[in-house]
C-alpha cells in the first residue's frame, strides 16, 4: 500500500469526503451530499484549531478514507492529553484491503507525537463490525458513551 498517501483534508476534497460519510444507512440519514455549505463552514472551524486534524486517504487521486482526529488536553489522569478518533471512514471498494488499519495506525502515531497517553473513541452501537475491527487493534470497549442532541 505504498501508493496511498494520508493527508490534511481541504475543501476541494469535501463532496468526496461528505460522500464518504454518508455511504451507511447510518451517515445516510444524517448527511447532506447535495449541500456542501456546512461542511465549508465546518473545515474552516476544523482547520482554523491546532488541535484538529481533519485527514484523508487518498490512493490513485481519488480518496478511499477520512477520519478527524482531536486532541484534548485535561487535568485528569495527571493532567495527561488524549485524542479522540471521529468519523472514520472507508470507501466501499477499500474494505477488507487493510486501509482501515493503515488510517487508524496514523491516528495512533500522530497521538504519540502530540503527546498524548491516551486515544479514545465512539462507534455506534450497531457497527458490530467496525467493533470487532477496533478491537482486533487493541482498543477496548471499557465505558458506555452518552449523547445529549442539542
Amino acid at each position: 500500500m505504498s501508493d496511498l498517501d494520508i493527508r490534511p483534508a481541504t475543501v476541494d476534497d469535501l463532496a468526496e469526503i461528505v460522500a464518504l460519510l454518508a455511504d451507511d444507512p447510518l451517515g445516510a440519514l444524517r448527511e447532506s451530499p447535495d449541500d456542501l455549505t456546512p461542511y465549508r463552514a465546518a473545515l474552516r472551524r476544523l482547520a482554523d484549531d491546532p488541535n484538529q486534524r481533519m485527514m484523508v486517504a487518498v490512493r490513485a487521486d481519488r480518496i478511499v478514507g477520512t477520519l478527524q482526529l482531536t486532541v484534548i488536553p485535561g487535568l485528569s489522569r495527571r493532567g495527561s492529553t488524549r485524542s479522540v478518533i471521529e468519523g472514520v471512514r472507508i470507501h466501499a471498494d477499500e474494505r477488507g484491503s487493510g486501509l482501515g488499519t493503515q488510517l487508524i495506525q496514523w491516528a495512533v502515531d500522530e497521538s504519540r507525537r502530540q503527546g498524548c497517553q491516551l486515544v479514545q473513541l465512539t462507534s455506534d452501537v450497531s457497527r458490530t463490525d467496525a467493533h470487532r475491527f477496533y478491537e482486533r487493534l487493541g482498543f477496548v470497549a471499557s465505558h458506555v458513551g452518552f449523547k445529549l442532541a442539542l
